[in-house]
């Protein structure tokens, strides 16, 4: 990581536009900037002269405190960041999206105040972006590895949540002797509820159901 402050001038027709071209142009000098420490000084907010005559472009600089980028990491691992930088971009979200890899897994994990939009319900959004990013990483990267999205610890709530939601089911079954349906999940979820019950003697788990509204069955195994 650098120490040494890194910092460009630009301009656009609006201030917006400037900021939005300084951006681009410090994502080019240093690939994988941490934008949440880019910091904005606005020198003008640009004018527009009578009927279009004597136009003056909007002027930012734009800077990145103490040199701030995300740690090193090999080029399947930075394209996977990438690939959800720019959803989040799209999506309007101002976050801190950082990546880390072993020998199996890339996990790119977003970080911001309010990622309710980027998750969405029961993080139907987030897998979808997750699919997306592993689907174009099996085409484009000769090693092919898992790519898990999360986003200010979702996956591990979420999975710590479900985890209940397995043992309460597994108990209620096996207490009336009836099985338990749930409420319809994805795919990501469906399989935390069945490795969770697996080894478990007295229930089995099956899923119903089409999507986007299959869901798991808890039942009371046979005797």
């Amino acid at each position: 990581m650098s120490s040494e402050p890194l910092e460009v001038e630009t301009t656009g027709e609006t201030v917006g536009e400037a900021k939005w071209q300084a951006l681009r142009e410090l994502e080019r000098l240093a690939p994988g900037i941490d934008k949440a420490q880019v910091r904005f000084q606005v020198i003008s907010e640009g004018e527009r002269g009578l009927l279009g005559v004597g136009y003056t472009p909007a002027r930012v600089i734009a800077r990145i405190e103490n040199g701030a980028t995300s740690a090193e990491v090999g080029g399947e691992a930075t394209e996977a960041r990438e690939l959800v930088t720019r959803v989040t971009d799209t999506l309007g979200l101002r976050c801190r999206v950082d990546v880390v890899e072993d020998g199996e897994t890339i996990t790119v994990t977003c970080s911001g105040s309010d990622l309710g939009v980027l998750i969405g319900r029961h993080g139907q959004t987030i897998d979808a972006v997750q699919y997306l990013v592993n689907a174009i990483g099996y085409r484009r990267w000769p090693e092919r590895r898992t790519v898990v999205v999360d986003a200010s610890g979702y996956r591990a709530r979420r999975e710590s949540t479900l985890g209940s939601i397995a043992t309460r089911s597994a108990e209620q079954a096996i207490t009336t002797g009836e099985s338990v349906r749930l409420e319809p999940m994805t795919a990501a979820e469906r399989k935390i509820i069945h490795l969770r019950l697996e080894h478990e003697q007295d229930v089995e788990t099956s899923s119903e159901g089409t999507e986007p509204n299959r869901y798991v069955v808890v039942s009371p195994r046979a005797r």
